[in-house]
This record gives C-alpha cells, structure tokens and sequence, in this order.
C-alpha cells in the first residue's frame, strides 16, 4: 500500500507578492494581466469571496471588485521559491514529482521519518514551509494520487486531511464524481443525465456501458469511483511542447502589426527553448491565432530537417499568415512553440536503426 502526499500551495503566486510586501495582506489582490485585455493568474483569498478567480479576464475580475489590486507576474521569483519548496521536500523523500510551481506528489512509503506515518510527515512539511518560507501550503494524505488531490482541496486553504486505506470505501462513496480528475463539465454533465451524480452512483453503472458511453475512459472511471488508482509518482517529467503567447490590449489588424508583434514571441520562444536544448528535439512547429471574437486556431508542421535550425523566422511567419486567414477578423492573441521529443529517445532510435542496418 503507497502513502502519497499531495502538496498545494495557498494561491501561490498572491501568497508570495504578500510575502515581499506586508501591506498588501487583507486588501484582495490578483496576479496576472493588468490590461482590460489580461487574465486573472490567482487570486488572494480576499479577492476570491468576490468572486475573482483564475483564468478570469482582468475586465471582469474589476468589474466583480472594483478595489482589486493588480500585479504584474514575477516568474523568475516563483520558480525560486517553488525550488525551495522541493529542498524541503526531499529532506523527506526523493519520489517526488512536480506538477507545476505550486504543486506536488510525494510517495513517502519507504521514508523512515515520523515512524512512517506519511501525516506526520506531511504536517512537518507544511510547519517547515511556513517557518522557513512564510507561505502555507494544504497537504492531501491518501494511498493514491488520485485520492491525495481531492485530500489536499479538502480543508483549503493551510489544511491537512487524510484518507486511510480502510477509510478509501465510504469516503468515496459519497465523493461528486466531480472530483475526479478528467471529469470536467461536459462529462460531468453527461453523467448527470445518467443519474450519476456521486462515485457511488457510478460505481453501480456496469462497466460495459460506461465503456459504451465514455470509451477508453469508460474503465478508467470505474476505477476512480472505487478509489483505485495504480499510478506511481513519476520522478521525472517529460516535456511534450514549448510555447508562449501573448494577449494585446489592442487587437492587432494589418499584417505588419501581425508580424512585428510575432517577432517578439519568436525571441522569447528562442531563449525558453534555450534553456531544455540539451535535454529536447524539436519535432514540429506551431502557431495559435486567437481572434476579437474569442474564436482560435492553431496550425502546425513537422521540421523537415533537425540539421537545420529549427527558428526559421520565414517559416514561422508562413503558418501565421495562413492561420490568420482562417478568418476575416482582427487578433488578440498570438502564440507560437515546438513540439518536443526527449534527446535520449531520440538518440536510443537512432542507435537501435544503426544495429539494425549492420
């Protein structure tokens, strides 16, 4: 039986401009885009009991709180404190795998610390976090991943709760199928119109007619409903694109306006992919065009030749002209990137083709 940890730091990005300057503490506060045209990044908890949230446009987020308080990303910051967050960890456990900045799984079976007990262990991390860090972060305690994340959003913010082994069968029972990860409001939806509102209730579909219903999926979530979940704590991510993009405050409309502001995100795909260069290949190229009407599209292409480098500014600039023609209508956003492949797989391929020509 595994003992996972999901740890999840309170609104992060807020928590940790609060941190740098007390005086924002108890005045509702949003990080992201400060343009009307901007999203919402997260949100301090003052900010969310009106209603603010992530991935909320700026827009609405003012209209919702008028005192809100805006402030730009500092990203470089965020990764500094997230890599101090993982040194704490690993006192611990070196199964670790990140998720994103704010976010973690940590399989403590073998960790000899606190006698074995993975809550032990999870409220040390969380009092060493706030003492050495100033943040709060809620844990999650459960013998899955799956369950671990519903425990970590149980008692939010600056919580711990834990899901025994022999617990695993009524606290699921009563669980929205909500909850579960993969279940978003279509599918949600969908199951609802089914009767299944509850994993108990899914757990009396037969198996058949949710793989009739949902395919692949179908078997996954039958599952999840009991509280099975065999995935282990992978240690090590594998990157599958790169890409950035922007939102303009302005929609932009003749092509050198297009082209000019496309340049700027070649440049800072050029230094992002910089940094995993020796880690990844680039497979193909791509573009996203989001039109003034909220409506996008994305274009992509293979590389034809890994010799050559894989920025060529011409080409770049052909998908994103052929994208924006998809529509009569100015843009406001664009977005460029790479799909990548791992260089150790890719260079194991290419050993394993010589042996197979000798």
């Amino acid at each position: 039986m595994r003992k996972i940890i999901h740890i999840d730091a309170d609104s992060f990005y807020a928590s940790v401009e609060m941190r740098e300057n007390p005086e924002l503490r108890d005045k509702p506060i949003a990080v992201g885009g400060s343009s009307d045209r901007g999203v919402v990044a997260t949100a301090n908890y003052e900010a969310r009991r009106y209603g603010v949230h992530s991935a909320l446009p700026t827009a609405r987020a003012r209209q919702l709180c008028p005192q809100l308080i805006i402030i730009k990303p500092r990203f470089e910051l965020y990764r500094k404190v997230s890599d101090q967050f993982r040194d704490i960890f690993s006192d611990f456990t070196d199964q670790i795998e990140p998720l994103s900045l704010d976010e973690a799984y940590l399989d403590v079976s073998d960790s000899p610390h606190f006698g074995g007990s993975a809550t032990l262990i999870a409220g040390e991390i969380r009092r060493r976090v706030h003492e050495e860090l100033q943040l709060t972060v809620s844990a999650g305690v459960a013998p899955n991943k799956f369950l671990a994340k519903v425990a970590s959003d149980w008692d939010k913010p600056d919580g711990l709760f834990t899901v025994a082994p022999g617990q695993v069968p009524e606290f699921v029972k009563t669980l929205p199928v909500s909850k579960i990860n993969g279940v978003g409001r279509v599918t949600s939806e969908k199951l609802k119109r089914m009767g299944v509102v509850t994993c108990g209730d899914l757990q009396a579909v037969p198996i058949e007619e949710l793989a009739r219903r949902f395919g692949k999926y179908g078997p996954r979530l039958a599952e999840l409903a009991k509280g099975i979940d065999n995935r282990e704590v992978k240690t090590s991510r594998i990157r599958k694109s790169i890409s950035v993009e922007r939102t303009y405050s302005r929609d932009l409309g003749s092509e050198q306006e297009l082209l000019e502001a496309f340049d700027t995100i070649l440049d800072e795909l050029a230094a992002r992919f910089g940094k995993i260069e020796q880690q990844y290949l680039p497979t193909k190229r791509f573009v996203k065009v989001k039109f003034r009407n909220f409506s996008q599209t994305t274009l992509e292409e293979i590389l034809p030749d890994r010799a050559e480098p894989w920025l060529q500014r011409a080409e770049y600039q052909r998908l994103l002209l052929a994208a924006r023609a998809r529509k009569p209508l100015s843009v406001r956003l664009l977005g460029a990137g790479l799909r990548l492949t791992p260089r150790h797989a890719a260079e194991a391929d290419q050993l394993s083709l010589f042996a197979a020509l000798d």
